[in-house]
């Protein structure tokens, strides 16, 4: 019987380290083929995680947002253009100068900034693909469900074909590694992994299909030749660091970053404090507010405790991810390869500040 593994099974083993200082490891990374990241944080394409102020801020952090689809195609592509103006804008001061600084044996012609978009896989999409790029976005995600279908492998190509080569596809959500074969042999420039393992997703529930995330990310990983996105069941640094270790390059974060200050969404004041909403992009919530069709629905939505602004969660998963490096005695992401045990219940158990409970 073949048996899976999620980030809550297994624990990294501390390793020989020489490392000093955790303010020198190196977190650099590719988040496409050819775009790079100063940390390997992305902000999910959700209605309420990613929209222009959330993109900003996690470039000012070292990572990149990913500008949500739900919306028409011209509020989209103002987005992005406003993105652009900010970030190649006359007075900024922000880390310019290292971004598109690739590993020396991983060289791109490519030195710029990552500004990233969701597409769909519906004939408009095409029109959506071809406005934003004009706009300036350099990455577009194809931001579906099931990423091993016919329609995102036409997309793909499409895209290849009609798009200025400059531009990198990411495409997903996929959990096999058939699936990273067929959509990279497509074109793909990335990969984004992970089914039914987000927060609000209801999935591996209402279909029985899915893949916890250690293994579908193992099984993946061995095959791909682009950059693997991990997406889902990530809740807190040390889950970003198991999923780095197996060797993706970024990791997607939604529900860490949702009820921030910077996420889509009014604040909701209540007796019982501040509040922000958060929806699952397959939720029934999201698809009336946008207008899609009320069927498949494959998601929640919730209300979750306003946070404040999104730097001092971003500083604690980064710091968190330095740490692990640290155990593991690297001082880059790319060395970063620890090995894992499995662990039971108890060890689960163990691993949590116990005394608390």
């Amino acid at each position: 019987m073949n048996y899976s593994l999620t980030y809550d099974d297994i624990q990294l083993v501390p390793q020989y380290s020489e490392i000093s200082t955790r303010t020198g490891i190196n977190l650099k990374t590719l988040v496409s083929r050819r775009y790079g990241l100063l940390n390997p944080l992305v902000a999910s394409p959700m209605d309420t995680v990613c929209g222009e102020e959330m993109a900003y801020k996690m470039f000012l952090m070292g990572g990149v947002g990913c500008i949500h689809r739900f919306m028409s195609i011209e509020e989209q592509v103002e987005v992005i253009k406003n993105l652009r103006y900010k970030i190649y804008g006359e007075g900024f001061g922000g880390p310019y100068e290292d971004w598109g600084i690739m590993y020396d044996d991983w060289h791109s012609e490519n030195n710029q900034i990552p500004i990233m978009a969701a597409i769909g896989v519906m004939a408009s999409d095409m029109e959506r693909a071809q406005k934003l790029t004009e706009a300036g976005a350099n990455i577009l995600v194809i931001d579906v469900a099931h990423g091993h279908h016919k329609n995102v492998i036409e997309m793909i190509k499409w895209c290849k074909q009609n798009l200025n080569q400059n531009v990198d596809i990411i495409a997903g959500n996929i959990a096999t590694a058939q699936a990273a074969l067929d959509l990279e042999k497509a074109g793909a420039d990335g990969l984004r992994v992970g089914i039914g393992g987000g927060s609000l997703c209801t999935t591996r529930v209402k279909t029985g299909f899915g893949v916890p995330n250690v293994s579908c990310l193992e099984e993946i990983i061995k095959v791909a030749k682009t950059p693997v996105m991990a997406d889902g069941g990530i809740r807190t640094s040390g889950d970003i660091a198991k999923a780095l270790s197996l060797g993706s390059s970024s990791v997607m974060l939604g529900s860490i970053l949702a009820g921030t200050e910077e996420a889509p969404g009014q604040i909701i004041e209540t007796t019982k404090g501040l509040y922000k909403r958060y929806r699952g992009s397959a939720s029934l919530e999201t698809k009336v507010s946008n207008g899609q069709a009320v069927r498949n629905i494959e998601g929640e939505s919730t209300t979750i405790p306003y946070k404040g602004g999104v730097k001092f969660i971003l500083n604690g998963l980064i710091d968190g991810v330095k740490s692990a490096l640290s155990y593991a005695g690297v001082n880059e992401l790319r060395n970063f390869r620890p090995p894992y045990v499995i662990v039971t219940t108890s060890g689960i158990n163990e691993a949590k500040p116990h005394l608390l409970h």
